[in-house]
């Protein structure tokens, strides 16, 4: 079930008063009228406040407001972890839940204990609940317990986006990014060159910040097709040119070919599985690329495959001197990534065997499974040997795959047009299947609008 507080910011009682200065002209009349704000406002036409309590705008409203619901959720046996913050416990009772700001995502064996957790949240404040978790954090949740799924999506939003940034379709694409056309035959790998188109305005910086800003988080909940052009438009925002803009029209034409995606996780034994895999030599300035693809599958080998629950897609910051360092750099940062993973489901009572992480590069694999012994490779030594300790703790069991099965290759480079189509139905649901189990509840999906909150 969701639970959602109301007005959370307001009316935390804080430490010490703050003084704010204000417009006069910001106050509406009857206000004004009201506490005779022009007989109270000085030369420049401001008035002095002094706020007692947390409201919107107050920088460290959020925090007060947080550490007073720790408080008052404490005192009756619930407990936040200490190793995952945002994952709450109560102590004697089979009942747990995420909190993001103020929005409760519940998990509950016995609708009593839940009763239990809404009797203390309805002492302080206003609580509005949802019963049958039908959105969490702006996400729609579409359970199919018949079929042991759940579908994620955000339907509406990418049309509210585009909207907002006034982006009528120019063309429908596949290609979410512009790739490099390969040169078969080629012994040498060079880097790309430097960008000279010109330099953008703050006004073109400010709209490819905003856009990245907008759909980053789309991407991480529902599109993961996404992530790798984001990451490409991210990197350069400090100082974007023309073709920065060009690239992000171009991602835009791909999400207006493309919006509503559906991300669908099935019922399995809940064992962490990842996919690890790195591109030499992709992106600007000498930098490669990492990717992983983490999801939930059963115990053992050649494990179905199941939703993302995350997707890296990462430049590597340091120059890679090999494509098998960058694998191995890969393998590293994909194998940090894990470690809270494994730390929420091991909390959440879900025991984990070692990580399965999968390599198509056997090089690196050589490195990690002490089969081979570098010289000369500084750069290295302490990623390979990291993720030995790990390995001989038991924590990741890292084996070969064939570079065909490696679902991590989409996040490491741009592909051709033709290459998408083909592989989003791996990843994402067809909307059909969506439909028809909507048209079964007799419901339609909460659509996003303009004036919807996130959390």
């Amino acid at each position: 079930m969701g639970i959602d507080l109301k007005d959370f910011y307001l009316n935390t009682p804080m430490a010490q008063p703050e003084f704010l200065r204000l417009k006069l002209d910001n106050f509406p009349d009857d206000v004004i009228e009201h506490y005779d704000l022009r007989g109270k406002a000085d030369k420049k036409g401001y008035v002095l406040t002094r706020a007692e309590k947390g409201m919107y705008g107050l920088p460290q409203a959020g925090i007060i407001a947080q550490k007073l619901l720790e408080k008052r959720l404490e005192a009756h046996g619930y407990r936040q972890s200490k190793r995952t913050p945002g994952y709450w416990k109560y102590d004697r009772r089979p009942v747990s839940f995420s909190l993001v700001v103020d929005d409760f995502g519940v998990k509950y064996a016995g609708e009593e204990h839940t009763e239990h957790l809404l009797n203390v949240l309805k002492e302080h404040y206003v609580v509005d609940t949802d019963w049958e978790g039908k959105r969490y954090c702006g996400i729609t949740l579409d359970w199919d317990y018949h079929g042991k799924k759940v579908h994620l999506s955000m339907p509406g939003y990418c049309n509210e986006a585009l909207q907002r940034f006034g982006h009528l379709l120019g063309k429908e694409t596949d290609q979410p990014h512009p790739h490099t056309v390969p040169t078969y035959g080629a012994t040498i790998q060079y880097a790309k060159g430097q960008d000279t188109s010109p330099e953008l305005s703050p006004s073109g910086k400010l709209f490819i910040q905003q856009v990245t800003g907008v759909f980053l988080y789309y991407a991480r909940a529902a599109d993961p097709t996404m992530l790798v052009p984001l990451s490409a438009i991210v990197s350069p925002q400090s100082k974007p040119t023309q073709q920065t803009m060009d690239i992000t029209r171009q991602f835009l034409d791909y999400v207006a070919t493309h919006p509503d995606a559906i991300l669908t996780f099935r019922a399995s034994d809940m064992v962490l599985k990842i996919h690890s895999d790195a591109s030499y030599l992709t992106e600007p300035k000498a930098r490669s690329r990492a990717g992983g693809h983490f999801f939930m599958s059963n115990e053992g080998e050649n494990s179905p495959n199941n939703g993302a629950v995350i997707n890296v897609a990462q430049i590597i910051k340091h120059i890679m001197s090999s494509a098998a360092e960058a694998e191995i750099s890969a393998l590293f940062i994909n194998s940090r990534q894990a470690i809270p993973e494994r730390t929420l489901l091991e909390e959440m009572g879900h025991t984990q065997p070692a990580t399965q992480v999968q390599t198509d590069n056997t090089t690196a694999l050589g490195f990690v499974s002490k089969n081979l012994q570098p010289k000369r490779t500084k750069s290295t030594d302490m990623r390979y040997w990291w993720m030995r300790d790990r390995s001989d703790q038991k924590q990741f069991r890292y084996y070969w795959g064939s570079g065909k099965d490696i679902m991590a290759d989409y996040w490491t480079k741009h592909f051709c047009a033709a290459h998408h189509p083909q592989f989003r139905p791996k990843i994402l649901t067809n909307p059909e299947e969506i439909d028809a189990l909507r048209a079964s509840h007799g419901k339609p999906p909460h659509q996003f609008r303009a004036n919807s909150r996130v959390c």
